[in-house]
């Protein structure tokens, strides 16, 4: 049965973590589902035959999941999910998935306890505030329980045109560019750059607006970004690496997300 961390329900939605097979499943079908048959990114053979995304990292990881208890009651139907990586049980396979894509020295480096933060999705027809409110509040009880101080990994834009997302990946190299310290690079041989507009040419409100939900609520809980965006051809995206140092959180930003 799902562990709740605590959260209550909100109307029809509870959020929790996977505690089954058939729980881990369903989050995998339905990442398949928005990443392969919606977005178009190419599954393997294997996944294609079972309908279902998955990969080394599913079984060391925890994974966040909303269900909607209107559906296929009494146990609901997952519509949301999120996978989580902390650095203790990463060791077993000896890498974070973010690691194919970026230079994490810096984050590995980090003193307090780390997370990876991938696979995010949400049913087409739960993509709304009350989903979105309810990932963020399994997350933020996931991130007490472990004492988690900083959270990274790959958020995705659609499309592997870097200049068609010229708007987009310039306002977040020249406003939210992470410090020194936690500056993440792409590897040298994945890099794009992401300074391709300078910043006096950046439509600020309207590039916001056009930011992925899961992105926008990154910046929320004041979120920085590496240097360097990657083309992820198999699933149809360009990737930005995102940091939350949560101890280095205002307030307002705290409140947010706590």
């Amino acid at each position: 049965m799902m562990d709740n961390l605590g959260v209550l329900p909100a109307g029809s939605l509870g959020v929790g973590l996977a505690n089954t097979d058939a729980e881990l499943q369903a989050v995998q079908s339905l990442r398949y589902q928005v990443f392969y048959e919606e977005m178009g990114a190419t599954p393997t053979a294997e996944m294609a035959l079972r309908g279902q995304d998955f990969d080394v990292f599913d079984p060391v990881a925890d994974h966040l999941l909303v269900l909607d208890y209107d559906l296929d009651p009494p146990h609901g139907r997952v519509v949301g999910c999120y996978r989580m990586l902390r650095r203790e049980p990463m060791e077993r396979i000896g890498r974070f998935y973010s690691a194919s894509e970026y230079d994490i020295t810096p984050v590995l480096d980090f003193s307090g306890n780390i997370m990876e933060l991938g696979r995010s999705c949400v049913a087409p027809t739960h993509r709304n505030r009350a989903t979105m409110q309810m990932l963020w509040r399994g997350l933020a009880a996931y991130v007490r329980r472990h004492d988690v101080s900083l959270l990274f990994g790959c958020a995705s834009l659609y499309g592997t045109d870097p200049s068609v997302l010229a708007p987009q990946l310039s306002y977040l190299y020249h406003r939210h560019l992470a410090p020194g310290a936690l500056r993440v690079r792409a590897l040298p041989e994945l890099y794009q750059p992401m300074d391709l507009l300078p910043p006096e040419a950046i439509d600020t409100r309207g590039v916001v607006v056009s930011l992925p939900p899961l992105i926008k609520g990154y910046l929320n809980v004041g979120g920085f970004f590496g240097d360097g965006a990657v083309i992820d051809r198999q699933f149809n995206t360009t990737d930005v690496f995102v940091i939350v140092a949560l101890d280095r959180l205002e307030e307002k930003y705290r409140r947010h997300f706590f």
